[in-house]
């Protein structure tokens, strides 16, 4: 079995923000030359998730407004009291930080619609880490 390995550094501009890093999981998944396997897309943070979901800009946005309405900020929140993230850290946990993509022919898995999202969840924030590792022959 062949692995490759890939660390995106994200920056984003808001407090909560879907990136979509589609095109550098495609990359990599290309370069490592794995025709048939698995893409595992994993941010190293708790207060961010990985998602996959359609592009467009309304659907974007009603993504971040159930977010909000499920995880609200002004909640009294118990780890408020330590930072004031709980939000954050909450919709993370629930979200999830991962996902695997199959890979077949060189390249990720994903339906017509489907793109990868980084969704930062307590933003703006510098040097956000993403792993993209793909596992195959």
């Amino acid at each position: 079995m062949k692995t490759n390995f890939k660390e995106l550094r994200i920056s984003t501009t808001k407090r909560r923000e879907l990136i979509d890093i589609t095109d550098e999981v495609c990359a990599t998944v290309k370069e490592s030359g794995i025709e048939e396997g698995i893409c595992v897309v994993y941010s190293m943070h708790s207060t961010s998730a990985i998602i996959i979901n359609e592009p467009e800009r309304g659907l974007m946005e009603d993504i971040l407004t159930k977010i909000d309405d499920d995880f609200p900020r002004e909640r009294d929140w118990l780890h408020n009291r330590i930072d004031d993230n709980a939000d954050s850290h909450l919709a993370g946990a629930f979200l999830g930080p991962s996902l695997v993509i199959p890979v077949k022919n060189r390249s990720p898995c994903l339906g017509t619609w489907q793109s990868v999202f980084f969704l930062e969840l307590d933003g703006p924030r510098s040097g956000r880490r993403v792993i993209i590792e793909v596992l195959g022959v």
